[in-house]
């Protein structure tokens, strides 16, 4: 990313941005609409109060084929929702604290055009890439109305492990989306980063179950610092690499279920194999599975097994020593 440039821009401008379709509200990787309106409400109380209101970050970049210029909100959607919906005459709002709300078409020619006057602050990101994108939605947000597991432990912590999850995490979102790996729901509430999480804690700590408590632990430990955190991200480059070489089977095989590219970078990160070797593989491992779960497991042998630990427990250690014996004995 080049750089963030702030700005104040009046309230009618932003309406203005809206409504010739210059402002994306809705990026792939952005929540729905979760305010209510007494939250929409307060929000409009404080700018006619001239109460601070936090700044909105919006990528700002140019549509080549259209020649248009687009703001995407990074942060912020859904404070601009409540101002355009606002405007929109949708809900009412009091001027103030304690009074009674009322809608844009009652106020008066004089309030209308002050309250459309009223500047937001909007922290434009210049050239930023997806990769700049996602690490900045992360950082930025941190508190929620329903937080999952990963967003309180973003929010919980700020030290070297968050930053170094939320840096690799980020770095491929192009190739989770591209994989079907993690939607773009699921990018929005950090699951990308959570199993990054789980994928550099075996990395470091070897094999085991998954446990939310042990991400916690394992941020809080490493808040600090973390020892050895270039080598530990080489290591993972290194392994996203082979996966890159491979995208097309991952996208198109059972390989494009977490649980199963869980096994797969582990067996990668703990042996060295050629392309042509890694490919076989894959194309032999998903025909084994489909398979089976076209007929169903009728023997107890080591293809049964693996596909048992395919479908059950995955995240257990059981489960998850059984896929990575499994696919290393394929390498």
């Amino acid at each position: 990313m080049d750089r963030v440039d702030y700005e104040s821009v009046v309230i009618q401008d932003l309406a203005n941005f809206h409504k010739r379709e210059e402002l994306n509200l809705n990026p792939w990787y952005q929540r729905r609409s979760v305010w209510t309106d007494t939250q929409r409400s307060y929000l409009i109380n404080s700018i006619f109060s001239n109460k601070p209101v936090p700044t909105c970050y919006i990528r700002h970049y140019l549509d080549v084929e259209n020649e248009r210029s687009i703001k995407e909100v990074v942060d912020g959607q859904q404070r601009l929702r409540a101002i355009l919906a606002y405007l929109a005459d949708e809900f009412g709002a009091p001027q103030e604290a304690g009074g009674k709300r009322v809608k844009f078409s009652a106020l008066s020619q004089a309030e209308r055009t002050k309250f459309r006057m009223q500047k937001i602050s909007i922290g434009y990101l210049i050239d930023a890439s997806n990769e700049d994108v996602i690490d900045i939605f992360g950082r930025l947000n941190s508190v929620s109305k329903t937080l999952n597991a990963q967003e309180k432990r973003n929010a919980k912590f700020s030290g070297a492990m968050k930053q170094l999850c939320l840096k690799q995490g980020s770095k491929y979102v192009d190739f989770w989306r591209d994989t079907t790996l993690f939607t773009a729901t699921e990018i929005s509430r950090m699951d990308e980063v959570q199993f990054t999480s789980d994928l550099i804690y075996n990395l470091r700590n070897g094999l085991s179950d998954f446990s939310q408590s042990k991400l916690d632990n394992f941020y809080k430990e490493h808040d600090e610092e973390v020892a050895k955190a270039a080598d530990l991200q080489t290591k993972f480059d290194s392994v996203m690499a082979s996966m890159a070489s491979v995208e097309d089977l991952l996208r198109n095989t059972i390989f494009s279920r977490s649980p199963l590219f869980f096994s797969l970078f582990l067996v990668l990160a703990s042996k060295k194999t050629t392309l042509k070797k890694l490919r076989a593989a894959l194309g032999q491992i998903d025909e084994i599975y489909t398979a089976i779960d076209d007929r169903g497991p009728q023997q107890r042998d080591k293809d049964a097994e693996f596909y048992n630990a395919c479908i059950a427990s995955t995240q257990r250690i059981k489960s998850r020593q059984v896929r990575h014996d499994y696919i290393l004995a394929m390498m």
